[in-house]
């Protein structure tokens, strides 16, 4: 039986939160929901506030991973960012935008792998 969508990424990003925390992330919070949209993971590791958007795919048919991670997704993160920035009084941190690439069993973390353009 097929896994539904949003359970498969939950596992994937559970496995992800667990490869950062290793890499010395602290998580502050996972499936980050707010009124301008939605972060995988919100962390901090070497004094940065860092949004992470987690992407899996089990095979490169459609793509890698983190190439679907498009503009418009970029900018979502970015005013979901903004948002949690405003909301929590998180403005003394640099902000850092990373992707973490699953494809199949192969975990890729591409810290800065966008930036806010100056919106934040």
């Amino acid at each position: 039986m097929k896994e539904n969508k949003r359970k498969l990424g939950s596992k994937y990003e559970q496995i992800a939160a667990e490869y950062l925390q290793k890499k010395g992330y602290k998580i502050l919070y996972t499936n980050y929901y707010c009124p301008m949209g939605e972060v995988d993971i919100i962390a901090v590791n070497d004094n940065y506030l860092v949004f992470v958007e987690v992407k899996y795919r089990k095979t490169i048919k459609y793509g890698y991973p983190q190439e679907a991670v498009t503009n418009l997704k970029q900018r979502r993160i970015i005013n979901a960012a903004q948002f949690f920035i405003m909301k929590n009084n998180y403005y003394e941190k640099p902000v850092r935008f990373d992707v973490i690439s699953i494809l199949e069993d192969k975990l890729t973390l591409i810290k800065n792998a966008f930036d806010a353009d100056g919106c934040i």
